[in-house]
C-alpha cells in the first residue's frame, strides 16, 4: 500500500488545518490506521489512531485538539488539527500499524509549521 499526504503548510499558533492522506495499492478497510509526525531532531511518533471499529486514540500531547477520521470508500485518512502549538511543528506522515511494523512504505510526508 502506498501512500501520499497532502495539507500542511504554515499557520499562526492557535490556527487550523486539515491533512489528508490518501492510500492505494491494497483495501485498507479491514485495517487501523494511524497519523504520524516527526519533528526536528526527533524520532517519529504516533498521534492518532484509528481502528477498523471507529475507536480512536491520541497521544497526550495532542489531547482533544486533533480529531482523526477515515473515508473507506475513498480509502482517504484525515486529521483535523486545532490550536495549534508550535511543538506541533514537523513532518505528518500516515501509515497503517501492523504486526509490529507498518503495512506500507512511508510517503513523502506534509510539512505543518506553526509559527508566528
Amino acid at each position: 500500500v502506498q501512500f501520499v499526504e497532502s495539507g500542511g503548510g504554515l499557520v499562526q499558533p492557535g490556527g487550523t488545518l486539515r491533512l489528508s492522506c490518501a492510500a492505494s495499492g491494497t483495501i485498507v478497510r479491514p485495517y487501523g490506521m494511524a497519523w504520524y509526525r516527526q519533528g526536528p531532531g526527533t524520532q517519529r511518533e504516533l498521534v492518532a489512531q484509528i481502528r477498523p471499529s471507529g475507536t480512536k486514540t491520541y497521544a497526550e500531547s495532542v489531547g482533544s485538539r486533533f480529531t482523526i477520521s477515515r473515508d473507506n470508500a475513498k480509502m482517504m485518512l484525515y486529521l483535523q488539527m486545532n490550536s495549534l502549538k508550535p511543538e506541533d511543528t514537523a513532518v505528518y506522515y500516515c501509515n497503517v500499524p501492523f504486526g509490529g511494523g507498518y503495512l506500507g512504505a512511508w510517503g513523502p510526508g506534509t510539512q505543518v509549521a506553526v509559527s508566528s
